[in-house]
C-alpha cells in the first residue's frame, strides 16, 4: 500500500457524531429503541417502564398489540416452578433442567437466576401455518389461563387453540407471542451468547424483522437455509424442501463460536509440516477496526525476490524500504480500515511458518495464515440427508419402538449448532422443547468432544391427542414425551460409555434432568415485586407471607431459592443447628432454616456461621416480636463485628 491516505476534507457531521455516540451507549442494551438509525423516544419510554399511547409510534414493523407486550414483559410473574422428583433423573447431582410450563411465565421467573449466563437458545416455535397450538395472547390472565389448561384447576375451558387465518389479527397474534418470548430470552443470554430460531416462510420475514427490533440489525449474524424434506412436499404452486434458521448475536463484537469438523475437507497446500489451506490474517468484521484495535494494525514487509513454488513469499516486520509494505485492506462497502486478527508478538512468532505473503489473482500482495485443521465454520447451507425431517421422525421411532411424535427437528441440526456456539460448562436454553432434541442432541455432542454442557427446556403440557399413537402409547402431553426422550437418550449415551468415559470436568456424562412444573405460589399472598422493591428478597422480608396448606419444604425451598436469584441446579446441603435442620446453599453463603418454631439459640448459630442471607419463616417466631427483633440485633452485631454484612429476612 504505496498511495497515501486521502485527506477528508470536509467538516464533521456534529449531529451525526452524537447520535453515534448514543447509538454507541444505548444500542447494546437498548436496541428496541432504534429505527432506520433514530432514536424512538417513546420505545425508549416504555422500556423503562413509562407507558407512551400507541398511536405515536414510528415507523418500522408495527402490528396491534406490540405496544402492549412492553407491559406484559414488565409485568412480574407470580407463578413459581416447583420440584417434581419423582419425574427426574438423578435429581440431586445433575445440572440439568425440564420444566413443564407456559414459557412465558418460566422466562420470566428465570430472568433473576439466568439472567446474563445463557451461551445458546435454540427454539423451534410454531410456523404459524393456521394448525398448530399457539400461546393465548390474553396475557394478564396468563397463569390462570395455563392453570385451567393444564388440568390443575376445577375449570375445563381449553383455552389454548390452534390461530386460524379467520382469526382476523392471525401474524398480529404470533407476533404478540414471540416477541415477548424473545425479548426475556435475550435478557438471559450472555454477551456471547446467540439465538438460532427454525422458521418456515409462513413468518421468515416478520420473524427477522422481530429479531431485528430485538437484537439490532447489527447482530444478526446470517440465515440457514435447512434441507428438511429431500423429496420436496408436492402441493400448492411449488415444491417445498427447506426451512430456515435464523442466527442471531447478543452482540457481535463478543460473540464467540467455534468450527465444526468437515470429513471430506482437502488440502490444497502442502509443506514440512502437513498439509494446510490459507485464509487472508486480516479480519473482515467491521466491529474491529484500526480506530477501536490499533494494535492490530501494523504493516508487514514482503520479499518479492524469496517466491516458492506455491507462490508464496518470505514477510517479515522490520521496515525494509527494499521490500513491499503490506497493511490490512479496507472494506469496500463500508470504507472501514481493516486489522489482523493477531497482535504484533503471535505474528513475529509464526513468521514465515504459518504465516507468508501471498499475491492474489488481482496482482494485490496480502498475508495469509496456513489453515491446517480439519473442521470449518458452520455453512449456511444444509443439504445432507442427516438434517432431514425423515430423520428426525426416525431417531424418535428407534429410542420409542413407534412413530409417537411427527417431525421433529433431526438430532445433527441441532448438535451442529450446539458444536459451533457452545463450550464446556455452558448452558443451552430451549423453550418451545417438543420432544426434547436439543437435550437429546447435547448429549450426542458431549460424549463425542467430552465436555459438559447444560441445557433448560421448557415445554407445554400439550395434549397429544385422543386418536394419536402418542396417546394410545401412554402418553397424555407432549411434555410427558419429551421427559421420556431425555431419559431413554440418556441411557443410550451412558450405555456407550460404560461407566469409563472420563470428561474435561472430570465427572462422567450429565444424563440427568431435573423436573419442575409451573405452579402458583407456594405463598397464598404474593405481591409480585413492584417499583418500591430493589429485589424479590426486600419484599420476602417486608411481608408475612401465609404458607399454602398443600406446599412441600422442598417446593418452598426452590420457590425462595428462584426468587433469591440461585440457579435451579444449585446444590443445597441439609446441616443440623441445635436439633433444627437448615438448608445450606452456596458453601454456606445462604441459610435457609423453615423450622416452625425458632429460639434464641437457634438464632445465635445461625449468627455464628458467618453466612451473607439467612431466611426464616416469620410463623416460626409465632408472634413474638421481641424474639425477631433480637435476632436483627443479633446479626447486625455478628456483621459489625467481622466488618461485612448478613442479610437477615423472614418470609
Amino acid at each position: 500500500m504505496n498511495e497515501p491516505k486521502k485527506m477528508d476534507l470536509s467538516s464533521m457531521d456534529v449531529a451525526a457524531q452524537k447520535r453515534e455516540e448514543l447509538k454507541q451507549s444505548l444500542g447494546a442494551a437498548f436496541p428496541e429503541v432504534f429505527s432506520e438509525g433514530l432514536i424512538d423516544f417513546d420505545q425508549l419510554k416504555r422500556v423503562l417502564g413509562e407507558w407512551v399511547e400507541p398511536s405515536k409510534e414510528r415507523f418500522g414493523l408495527n402490528w396491534p398489540g406490540k405496544a402492549e407486550c412492553m407491559k406484559v414483559i414488565q409485568q412480574p410473574s407470580v407463578a413459581t416452578l416447583k420440584p417434581i422428583r419423582d419425574e427426574s433423573v438423578n435429581f440431586d447431582e445433575t445440572n440439568n433442567v425440564f420444566i413443564e410450563g407456559d414459557n412465558l411465565e418460566v422466562l420470566k421467573l428465570l430472568q433473576k437466576s439466568y439472567f446474563g449466563k445463557i451461551k445458546m437458545v435454540y427454539i423451534d416455535p410454531p410456523y404459524n401455518t393456521g394448525k398448530e397450538f399457539i400461546y393465548p395472547d390474553r396475557y394478564s390472565e396468563s397463569l390462570e389461563t395455563y392453570l385451567r389448561f393444564s388440568g390443575q384447576t376445577d375449570d375445563s375451558g381449553n383455552l389454548f387453540s390452534t390461530n386460524t387465518e379467520t382469526d382476523g389479527r392471525f401474524h398480529s397474534r404470533w407476533l404478540n407471542m414471540m416477541f415477548t418470548r424473545i425479548y426475556l430470552a435475550k435478557n438471559l443470554l450472555r454477551e456471547d451468547g446467540v439465538l438460532f430460531l427454525s422458521i418456515d416462510d409462513n413468518e421468515l420475514d416478520n420473524a427477522t424483522a422481530l429479531c431485528n427490533i430485538v437484537f439490532g440489525e447489527e447482530n444478526f449474524l446470517g440465515c440457514f437455509v435447512v434441507k428438511s424434506t429431500p423429496n420436496a412436499r408436492d402441493y400448492g404452486h411449488i415444491g417445498k424442501m427447506h426451512e430456515y434458521v435464523i442466527f442471531y448475536a447478543k452482540n457481535s463484537t463478543d460473540t464467540q463460536t467455534f468450527e465444526i469438523p468437515s470429513e471430506d475437507k482437502e488440502f490444497r497446500f502442502e509443506d514440512a509440516t502437513g498439509g494446510f489451506n490459507i485464509h487472508p490474517l486480516y479480519n473482515s468484521n467491521v466491529a474491529f477496526h484500526s480506530g477501536n484495535r490499533p494494535n492490530l494494525y501494523y504493516p508487514f514487509y514482503i520479499d518479492e525476490t524469496q517466491v516458492t513454488k506455491d507462490g508464496f513469499y518470505n514477510i517479515s516486520l522490520d521496515q525494509d524500504k527494499s521490500k513491499i509494505e503490506v497493511f490490512p485492506p479496507k472494506s469496500v462497502k463500508e470504507g472501514v480500515q481493516f486489522v489482523w486478527r493477531w497482535g504484533k508478538d503471535l505474528s513475529k512468532n509464526n513468521l514465515n511458518s504459518e504465516i507468508v505473503g501471498y499475491k492474489t489473482n488481482d496482482g494485490e500482495f496480502r498475508i495469509v495464515q496456513k489453515m491446517r485443521h480439519t473442521s470449518k465454520i458452520i455453512r449456511s447451507l444444509m443439504m445432507e440427508k442427516s438434517y432431514s425431517s425423515r430423520r428426525g421422525t426416525a431417531e424418535v421411532e428407534e429410542l420409542f419402538g413407534k412413530k409417537i411424535f411427527s417431525f421433529p427437528k433431526p438430532v445433527q441440526l441441532i448438535k451442529d449448532f450446539i458444536q459451533s456456539s457452545t463450550d464446556d460448562g455452558d448452558i443451552i436454553l430451549d423453550f418451545f422443547a417438543g420432544s426434547a432434541t436439543t437435550a437429546h442432541s447435547m448429549f450426542e455432542q458431549c460424549f463425542d468432544d467430552k465436555k459438559n454442557r447444560r441445557f433448560i427446556l421448557v415445554q407445554l403440557p400439550e395434549p397429544t391427542g385422543l386418536e394419536s399413537e402418542a396417546y394410545a402409547a401412554g402418553f397424555k402431553t407432549i411434555s410427558e414425551i419429551g421427559r421420556q426422550r431425555i431419559r431413554l437418550a440418556g441411557k443410550k449415551y451412558q450405555n456407550k460409555s460404560s461407566g469409563e468415559l472420563n470428561f474435561s470436568l472430570d465427572k462422567q456424562l450429565d444424563c440427568g434432568f431435573r423436573s419442575f412444573r409451573l405452579d402458583r405460589s407456594n405463598f397464598k399472598v404474593w405481591d409480585a415485586p413492584s417499583a418500591k422493591f430493589d429485589t424479590t428478597a426486600d419484599m420476602l422480608a417486608s411481608h408475612i407471607n401465609h404458607i399454602d396448606e398443600q406446599a412441600t419444604t422442598e417446593a418452598i425451598l426452590y420457590e425462595l431459592l428462584l426468587k433469591a436469584g440461585f440457579s435451579l441446579t444449585t446444590k443445597v446441603e441439609v446441616i443440623d443447628l441445635v436439633g433444627k435442620s437448615v438448608f445450606s446453599i452456596g458453601d454456606g453463603a445462604l441459610l435457609i432454616c423453615l423450622e416452625k418454631e425458632i429460639t434464641s439459640e437457634l438464632i445465635d448459630t445461625l449468627a455464628s456461621e458467618h453466612p451473607l442471607q439467612v431466611i426464616c419463616l416469620d410463623a416460626g417466631f409465632k408472634g413474638n416480636d421481641q424474639l425477631k427483633a433480637n435476632a436483627v440485633q443479633t446479626f447486625k452485631a455478628r456483621a459489625q463485628a467481622e466488618e461485612s454484612e448478613i442479610v437477615f429476612r423472614t418470609v
